[in-house]
């Protein structure tokens, strides 16, 4: 039997192990440019600490936002100017120059050692709730691999909200299973503090709504009585209760979102009415009604539906207008390391062979808290079509990481043969992390052939979220070439620039029709063409002939920087990504009355895509502008063949009222 080493050595070895999680973190701080959303977290933080005005970001609760930004509060920082846009459009616009204008990484690294202490404080749970079901072995099995996940150390610093929600609805979990032993006012408190915090972190913290009430009435069944249930159904109830007066202690008790009669934009009524499930919006706006959530709050619940739908999915290599329900299963599988899932599925066998029905008894309650709150959570994210990315699976690790940890000290415990595999399993996770540092972000386990191959399967969050930026401009300080090309996934949110890049801009669809920057590109380039992974399989436009970067596909990049900017040198034509430039132009210049000018350009840009539906519709918009009814009606008609040819389901929603008004617009002959 494997000795279990005292208090003190037990206490310096969890020291130990955090240390290093910390070092390995600074150096992911200290290595990864801004992402898509870190800049306006922390826009938005800064704003709730300063002016109390929760509007910037409301599409996040604020809790991680505020503790990011508490590190800035000493600084003497710049505000910018609104930016006169839509309130989303705003908190990018306006994060990125709060952060960059502000010196970047003088404001991004202190926020992001703030956001690394809740990453501490997850894997000491893992620990605490490991030690406290399964014994100190356990306790300390489940630490090191859990920080040794290579998804975790990708997030686990960053300025967002996957870590915090990992960490309070687990924390909330295991406080509820101290109760349930021991109920005490004291435990019930915590369990509702913690629940409270979850819901203030992110909005899937809502589910601890349904794991605290499901383990409840789980356990009444396990323990065959019907007055443990009732009683365990009210102290959820209750710890609930406390978690709403948490939420509305971290909006200041405010209904309305900024003082001095600031609103939202778009309004919430408004914003309610037109989502994609009405039903939904009624819901809401019913809750709105009777003030039972603090308005930004109930905005933000709306925008992830809002969200949800709008947003296409990368899923086995092909774009998906909403995500399949095998996104989740499949991205848990690819990203999850083999060690982990190794001991996941050992488990069953370890607990028949190695425990008696005594401990088995005792095991059933443990086993409980750690099942449920995974079921539960997975039942959800599996039917949601938020498919952008593993790291909405966070809060699931660390149930499984106390699990994991147990098989692993069961195993150590059940004789040498079982011992040999359980310790070669350990420094396997260890190995793994090793191997891919520092790229965390693109990893994938071995089975599916590793980090360069995720792509094959996932894109998005699961290998770029744009992060390489600082990589990027070492790699061209080493490799000058004066006519350098980007196609930057973030591109707008931050931007090349921003850390000193100068290539020319080549379009990606956020960039160019929502942020609306300023670019040129020719049909033929030459030199050094940089585009980032998400980009390049056409996450946001579409796969195949919709994306303007398809035949770069088929291309060996000249290098691969952390494993999601992909470099090719030579001369390309990019006919597509030139006329979507010109789609944008001609509509500019229509707005302005420009027709003639618009007319050029909507011609230029039909005849390098003629294919393209886009391209047909501007150039029939600009053509019923002129009154040109007979020739506006044929590219109308184009673009609706054009459409029906070329996934009609990616682009129908968009593209297709669009041409129906047009076609109805026209005269009767």
């Amino acid at each position: 039997m494997l000795k279990v080493p005292g208090k003190g050595i037990a206490v310096a070895a969890v020291a130990i192990v955090l240390c290093v999680f910390a070092l390995q973190m600074v150096r992911v701080a200290r290595l990864y440019s801004a992402n898509w959303d870190e800049a306006h977290h922390l826009y938005d933080g800064y704003l709730i600490l300063t002016e109390h005005d929760y509007r910037a970001n409301a599409e996040v609760p604020p809790l991680l936002k505020i503790a990011a930004a508490l590190p800035l509060l000493g600084m003497h920082l710049q505000l910018p100017a609104p930016t006169g846009t839509s309130q989303q459009e705003n908190a990018f616009l306006a994060g990125r120059a709060f952060v960059f204008g502000n010196g970047g990484d003088r404001l991004l690294f202190p926020a992001r050692m703030m956001c690394m202490l809740f990453s501490l404080a997850t894997a000491l749970v893992v620990y605490a709730a490991g030690r406290r079901y399964f014994g100190a072995l356990a306790g300390m099995c489940a630490l090191v691999l859990f920080v040794s996940d290579p998804n975790v150390l990708a997030h686990g610093t960053l300025v967002s909200t996957d870590m915090g929600s990992a960490l309070f609805l687990a924390a909330a979990v295991f406080a509820f299973y101290r109760y349930a032993e021991r109920p005490t006012v004291k435990l019930l408190a915590a369990t509702g503090v913690l629940a409270g915090l979850a819901l203030v972190v992110k909005f899937t913290g809502i589910l601890v709504a349904p794991m605290l009430l499901l383990l409840a009435v789980a356990e009444g069944i396990r323990q065959r009585s019907a007055n443990v249930a009732a009683r365990l159904v009210g102290s959820a109830l209750a710890a609930l209760g406390c978690a709403w007066v948490v939420l509305w202690a971290f909006y200041g008790f405010r209904y309305a979102p900024a003082p001095h009669g600031l609103a939202l934009a778009p309004a919430l009524g408004p914003y309610l009415a037109s989502m994609p499930n009405p039903a939904d919006g009624v819901k809401l706006a019913w809750v709105a009604r009777l003030h039972l959530l603090p308005e930004a709050y109930v905005w933000g619940l709306a925008n992830t539906k809002h969200t949800e739908w709008e947003y296409s999915s990368y899923f086995w290599g092909r774009v998906y207008r909403h995500g399949p329900w095998q996104y989740f299963p499949a991205a848990f599988l690819i990203k999850s390391t083999l060690p982990l899932l190794l001991l996941l599925v050992l488990s069953p066998v370890v607990w028949l062979r190695g425990c008696r029905s005594s401990r088995r008894h005792r095991d059933g309650r443990r086993l409980l808290f750690l099942l449920v709150p995974v079921a539960v959570y997975s039942a959800v994210v599996v039917t949601s079509h938020f498919d952008i990315g593993a790291r909405h699976l966070m809060p699931i690790y660390p149930f499984l990481y106390v699990v994991a940890g147990a098989v692993a000290a069961r195993l150590l415990g059940m004789g040498r043969g079982w011992a040999v595999l359980a310790i070669a399993l350990l420094v396997w996770q260890v190995v793994t992390t090793e191997r891919v540092a520092p790229n965390y972000m693109a990893y994938g386990n071995e089975a599916w052939g590793g980090p360069l191959a995720v792509r094959r399967y996932l894109s998005d969050a699961n290998v770029d979220w744009g992060q390489q930026l600082k990589t990027v401009r070492e790699y061209l300080d080493r490799h000058h070439d004066p006519e350098c090309w980007f196609a930057y996934f973030p591109d707008g949110a931050v931007q090349p620039q921003d850390y000193g890049i100068s290539c020319h801009r080549l379009p990606t669809p956020s960039g160019l029709w929502w942020f609306g920057l300023p670019m040129q590109v020719p049909a033929t380039i030459h030199g050094t063409v940089l585009i980032s992974e998400s980009v390049l399989d056409g996450v946001e436009s579409g796969d195949g002939v919709l994306n303007p970067y398809e035949d770069f596909r088929g291309l060996k990049p000249d290098a691969i920087l952390q494993d999601g900017v992909y470099v090719y040198r030579g001369t390309f034509a990019v006919p597509l990504a030139a006329a979507w430039v010109d789609v944008r132009q001609s509509g500019l210049l229509a707005q302005q009355g420009q027709l003639p000018e618009a007319l050029q350009r909507a011609q230029e840009a039909a005849a390098l895509a003629p294919a393209s539906a886009r391209t047909q519709l501007q150039l029939a918009e600009v053509l019923a502008q002129q009154q040109q009814w007979a020739v506006a009606g044929e590219h109308y008609r184009m673009a609706r063949g054009n459409l029906r040819a070329q996934r009609p389901d990616l682009q129908q929603e968009e593209l297709a009222p669009q041409i129906e008004r047009g076609l109805a617009g026209l005269p009767a002959k």
